[in-house]
């Protein structure tokens, strides 16, 4: 027969103030302890603190009085808290489970004998009986103070087995967990790395239809200047770089995709039901899905360092890139000579009215000249001048010798009256003709003006022309400046590689493609994680 027995853990019951009579019986007086144990002796007991529930041998029933044997007997915590609680059941004042153990069999009282384990288990049940069985255990026929102990194996070897017993199932615990962690890792990893992965694979490998492209490079050039409007930059790549961006931007806008649509039949080539669904342009698609693929298919890049625009189209059929390729040059190059012809145009019909109008303007001052010319009947006012100021040097000549030849009749004594006045006279006709020369020279008339006054107009006639003379060569010389400039800024489109049908397909590059999209969502991947792993961190702290 088996019998169960429950122990309650340190619970210590008062036994009532009335108990029932017992028969007295003698007590014996313990001893006061000479020995303090300290607390930190207590040994816990295995099956709760990590050793396995292994329990030790048994112990022997009357063994040394010294706490240092008793702790190397290897009692269990179970055994060691029994023996506290039968101290306590008896009133003996135990400092630790080990003195409890030296004073219950210091009292005579073996702590692990059946008798005193059925005592305490009484003494839950019913305070007035465990209070009459305390009292008569003293009648019963003490141990033997000196037992000779049997041989046990020694304990400090079960403990260090014990430990490293315990350190190997805490290995065990710690890489079955780094196990669960990494497999869970491997499975987040594949779902959201591999997978995808396979997928992206899969469909480059075996479903994405294959694209040919073709190749085309080309340059735009300008004429050679001379020498005397040449520039600094003339003949390089910087003097056509801005060209060269405005035909790469051209070549890349709706306008062009519209026409190479009109011209080749871009849509209906991609909305063939032959290419994947994932590059097929849908039947019914409008100009923003089909512009969108457009971008996708023709790719232009322009390299400053060289000045060459680089052209790749890619299409379905080798020859249908070499026609799309050959349109958008046709594009390009229409679109080339178009950017410098309105201000060529401007250049040369500014240079041309500006002459127009100088050369008709010479003419009305010239018609003018004329008209004054013949108005004072005058063709020169210089002419005029001298002619009537050589008239008035003549007379005055004239004048001079009659009045010599007069004052030499007059130095006579008996001068010839009849002789000295047709002297007179024609001395008088003399300042009278040279009077008249002279207020013609700056005084107006029945006859016209004076010379002075058509002097002064034909001056101003005459600079008038000139002037306009002048403006007529220097918008002559502006027409053909603008004519050679004209022709500097005229630009033409070099082909340095012509487009030529491949023999291979070009795309899909389906190992790149595939590796990029491992590298992204292994990316995506490892920020997410350091992510929740930070924000976790920060929740925790």
């Amino acid at each position: 027969m088996t019998m169960k027995l429950k122990v309650s853990r340190f619970r210590i019951r008062k036994p009532d103030l009335v108990a029932a009579p017992v028969r007295a019986a003698p007590v014996r007086q313990v001893k006061p302890l000479t020995q303090q144990v300290p607390d930190d002796a207590f040994m816990p007991d295995p099956a709760e603190d990590g050793f396995g529930g292994q329990s030790f041998l048994p112990v022997q029933k009357n063994g040394p009085q010294n706490i240092e044997s008793i702790r190397h007997e290897g009692l269990t915590g179970r055994q060691l808290r029994m023996a506290r609680r039968l101290a306590q059941k008896h009133g003996l004042p135990a400092t630790s489970d080990f003195d409890a153990v030296r004073l219950l069999r210091a009292a005579g009282i073996d702590p692990f004998q059946r008798s005193a384990l059925m005592e305490l288990v009484a003494g839950d049940e019913d305070d007035d009986t465990a209070a009459s069985r305390a009292l008569t255990v003293a009648d019963r026929p003490k141990l033997p103070q000196v037992a000779k102990p049997a041989p046990l194996p020694s304990t400090e070897t079960r403990v260090e087995q014990t430990h490293v017993a315990e350190v190997r199932r805490i290995q065990v615990e710690i890489v079955a967990r780094r196990r669960r962690r990494l497999a869970l890792m491997w499975s987040k990893i594949a779902v959201f790395v591999l997978l995808p992965t396979f997928v992206a694979g899969w469909y480059y490998f075996f479903v994405a239809t294959p694209m040919f492209s073709s190749r085309t490079e080309f340059v735009i050039q300008q004429a050679t200047a001379s020498a005397a409007v040449s520039s600094l930059f003339t003949g390089t790549s910087f003097a056509t770089s801005q060209d060269s961006v405005a035909v790469q931007g051209y070549l890349q806008s709706q306008d062009v995709m519209e026409l190479l649509d009109q011209d080749t039949g871009f849509r209906s080539h991609f909305s063939d039901p032959a290419i994947d669904p994932i590059q097929r342009l849908a039947p019914d698609a409008n100009n923003s899905a089909t512009y969108a693929l457009y971008k996708k298919v023709v790719k232009i890049s322009y390299d400053p360092t060289e000045g060459l625009v680089k052209l790749e189209v890619s299409a379905t059929d080798p020859h249908k890139a070499v026609e799309f390729s050959r349109a958008l040059l046709s594009y390009a190059e229409l679109r080339v000579d178009q950017l410098t012809a309105r201000l060529r145009g401007d250049q040369e019909k500014s240079a041309a009215q500006s002459f127009a109008d100088a050369q008709a303007q010479l003419e009305t001052a010239q018609r003018k000249l004329v008209d004054l010319q013949q108005k004072t009947k005058t063709f020169s006012s210089e002419v005029e001048v001298g002619l009537i100021t050589a008239q008035i040097g003549t007379l005055d000549a004239q004048l001079t010798q009659e009045k010599l030849a007069l004052a030499q009749m007059e130095s006579n004594a008996n001068p010839n009256q009849a002789r000295m006045d047709p002297v007179k006279t024609r001395i008088t006709a003399l300042e009278s003709q040279i009077n008249d020369l002279r207020q013609r020279l700056t005084q107006s008339g029945a006859d016209g003006p004076s010379i002075a006054a058509v002097q002064s107009e034909l001056v101003m006639a005459q600079a008038d022309v000139a002037t306009r003379q002048m403006m007529l060569a220097q918008a002559t010389t502006a027409m053909e400046t603008t004519r050679i400039e004209a022709g500097r800024q005229t630009r033409y489109l070099s082909i340095a590689v012509q487009p030529v049908a491949a023999d291979d397909p070009t795309y899909p590059r389906a190992f790149e493609n595939t590796l990029v999209v491992l590298l992204i969502f292994g990316g995506i991947y490892l920020m997410i994680s350091m992510t929740i792993a930070i924000l976790r961190e920060q929740v925790s702290n």
